[in-house]
């Protein structure tokens, strides 16, 4: 067989499943903004979601109707039309993270961790945490249990 006209992995399966997982990923990452899968999975997707990202940027019509169509649900499309891209406006490229992680214990294969660059997940500063809520009030008095007693019978 020849490898003329396809650029990539073929991942032992056959077109439409492989358009399908590479789907599934990119909605799976846009969703929850960072996953953990197969290195050579990742370095298929990284591409993918690129090119969703550029079209993402420009945000017209036609661009939001072109990343419907690439991803499987339109909630996540307008999510990284919306939310996602206007916080990577100051890259031309480069958006995402592969990062190699552990080895799957079942199989020993490399697994990675996709992520935005720009850790869009990043949590909001807690706040500190108030010590004297902490400790016992000085009001309150610790009260000693009672000493049960038992009575031996001879």
């Amino acid at each position: 067989m020849h490898r003329h006209g396809y650029k990539g992995k073929k991942f032992n399966r056959e077109r439409d499943q492989r358009r399908a997982l590479i789907k599934g990923l990119a909605e799976s990452l846009i969703q929850y903004e960072s996953i953990e899968t197969t290195l050579p999975k990742a370095k298929e997707l990284v591409p993918y979601i690129e090119q969703l990202i550029t079209k993402a940027k420009k945000g017209d019509l036609h661009s939001r109707r072109q990343i419907i169509s690439s991803l499987q649900t339109t909630a996540n499309a307008h999510k990284l039309v919306d939310e996602i891209a206007p916080k990577l406006s100051g890259r031309t490229s480069g958006h995402l993270r592969v990062s190699a992680t552990r080895t799957r214990r079942g199989d020993n294969s490399q697994l990675a961790r996709v992520s935005f660059v720009d850790d869009l997940a990043k949590e909001p500063a807690k706040e500190p945490v108030n010590e004297e809520k902490l400790k016992p009030s000085a009001t309150k008095k610790m009260v000693p249990k009672p000493k049960t007693t038992t009575k031996e019978t001879k």
